[in-house]
């Protein structure tokens, strides 16, 4: 079973960006997949995958 949330280090490796450039990403107005509970910063690996998609798709 997969994890549903990624953390910050998890998204970061998933990713193959840094720690820093991922969290200004999740923090983004605009990023569809990011949400933060508490104090932390996670993302939603279905919406990720899914943006993912539409960022190759339109490039």
């Amino acid at each position: 079973m997969e994890k549903a949330l990624l953390n910050l280090k998890e998204v970061s490796e998933y990713l193959g960006l840094g720690e820093t450039k991922t969290r200004e990403l999740l923090k983004s107005r605009n990023c569809p997949f990011s949400m933060k509970i508490g104090y932390r910063w996670y993302a939603n690996r279905r919406l990720l995958d899914t943006w993912l998609e539409q960022q190759a798709k339109s490039y």
